[in-house]
């Protein structure tokens, strides 16, 4: 299945890979924490919006990274949006 991998989608899946990786940090210790008080309700809704619409952009292309990349960060933004409602 691999070798069917071009490099830009290599590309794409490093490049999801990290920046879904990069919000982790913050959504642990907002979860270990149970504290969201420095966090912008605003921002965190906009951000949550924008992946899931990336997400359905990524559907539409029928492209793989965009959609594993956007669904796993809509998934941890959600998470992250109900933890700053939750703590407040």
């Amino acid at each position: 299945m691999m070798e069917n991998v071009d490099a830009v989608t290599i590309l794409g899946l490093m490049a999801g890979t990290f920046t879904t990786l990069a919000f982790l940090p913050q959504v642990i210790k907002m979860s270990r924490s149970r504290s969201s008080g420095d966090i912008s309700l605003l921002m965190m809704s906009l951000n949550c919006t924008g992946v899931f619409l990336w997400l359905l952009y990524g559907f539409f292309l029928s492209s793989i990274p965009i959609i594993l990349a956007n669904a796993v960060t809509f998934a941890l933004l959600s998470y992250a949006l109900i933890l700053t409602i939750k703590h407040r």
